[in-house]
């Protein structure tokens, strides 16, 4: 068995417990390993701000050493309630059957942390937005589109309240992306007992038709149920309209 890991980042945001509960039910699936991370970054607006230069020369060490004190004070409790956090993840992990569980604090930048750990990685699992932008109803967190250029791993992106998958949907246009997509999905026991939708959006037809025909039979024969749809039209709109119907 692959003993990589999917990797759960969870920052306390709205979506973290939707992260938990997929990052449970893909390790379930996938028989793997299950890693929570939380990373604690150094905030560029401190909680006090340095009054060392407004203060002046005359400045009290006093005062500059209890400014310093209140900043790592902060980061302690930073750091105490990412720990919470983890073993409340791990409860719900445990209640949802994972065998194996891992808990990982981290200082520093998310990217970092995860590229540091790309070797480990079997599958992560992310929010669409982490609490810097959780106030936002649309749009992506701002370290989302960093994440994924900086990672070569397959990643979920979780945007909304959990709920367990009963169909997929890959977009597919024998491109290289979308092989590699397609393999991906063909030899993934997650998607083993998923019935899957392959789309085509262009207006070729019969190179579409081959290639349709080519990639579903690579589904069939990895034991996936297929249904082939084409369809013409600006892509995003197609495949947001199909999906909805």
């Amino acid at each position: 068995m692959n003993n990589h890991s999917v990797l759960s980042c969870i920052d306390g945001s709205t979506f973290t417990e939707a992260v938990c509960e997929y990052s449970s039910w893909i390790a379930n699936s996938m028989d793997a390993p299950l890693k929570f991370l939380h990373t604690v970054e150094q905030s560029s607006v401190p909680a006090v701000t340095n009054l060392s230069g407004a203060i002046g020369l005359g400045a009290s060490e006093d005062l500059l050493n209890e400014l310093a004190a209140v900043e790592q004070t902060r980061s302690g409790l930073l750091v105490k309630k990412g720990n919470l956090m983890l073993q409340a993840a791990k409860k719900k992990a445990d209640a949802a059957g994972v065998k194996t569980i891992e808990l990982r604090q981290q200082k520093g930048g998310l990217a970092e942390s995860l590229i540091e750990m790309e070797e480990q990685i079997r599958v992560l699992v992310i929010g669409i937005r982490g609490t810097a932008h959780e106030s936002g109803k649309s749009g992506l967190g701002a370290q989302l589109e960093t994440v994924i250029r900086s990672l070569h791993k397959p990643t979920l992106v979780v945007n909304r309240e959990f709920s367990t998958p009963k169909k997929i949907m890959l977009a597919y246009d024998g491109s290289k992306g979308s092989q590699k997509a397609l393999n991906m999905a063909a030899s993934s026991p997650l998607f083993k007992a998923i019935p899957c939708h392959l789309v085509y959006v262009g207006n070729e037809t019969t190179s579409a038709d081959k290639l349709l025909e080519d990639a579903a039979k690579v589904l069939t024969t990895a034991g996936i149920e297929t249904t082939i749809a084409r369809l013409s039209g600006k892509a995003d709109d197609c495949l947001a309209a199909y999906q909805a119907e």
